[in-house]
């Protein structure tokens, strides 16, 4: 008699079950972690504006009057992806929207979150 060799259907199966799992845990990361970089991108981009949003107020005396192409044109042409929501005399509010979520910043003294600006 000769042996037969090769896998059983079960074992096949067995296999693509153990690979769909793999599979499924694997996009379930990459979408957590492109979420995460968004995030992280909305808020650098805002990090990058505050030095010249506070120089801005530094030769202006208020922050009143301050918008992107004035924060590129005379202290960074590198700040993208902000807008500024407001500006008045002595508070802001500027935020950044990449990948859906918006982060924002309002003022000198606020940390940056997902809270819109009041």
């Amino acid at each position: 008699m000769q042996g037969e060799q090769g896998f059983t259907l079960v074992e096949l199966l067995g296999v693509l079950v153990i690979m769909a799992i793999l599979l499924a845990v694997a996009v379930g990361f990459q979408a957590g972690a492109s979420e995460r970089a968004a995030d992280a991108t909305a808020r650098a981009n805002i990090r990058t504006a505050v030095p010249a949003i506070e120089a801005y107020r530094s030769d202006a005396g208020t922050y009143a009057g301050m918008t992107v192409a004035a924060l590129q044109a005379a202290y960074s042409p590198g700040i993208a992806g902000i807008t500024v929501v407001s500006a008045s005399a002595a508070d802001y509010c500027v935020t950044a929207t990449v990948g859906g979520a918006a982060w924002y910043k309002a003022g000198p003294d606020e940390p940056i979150t997902q809270t819109a600006c009041s």
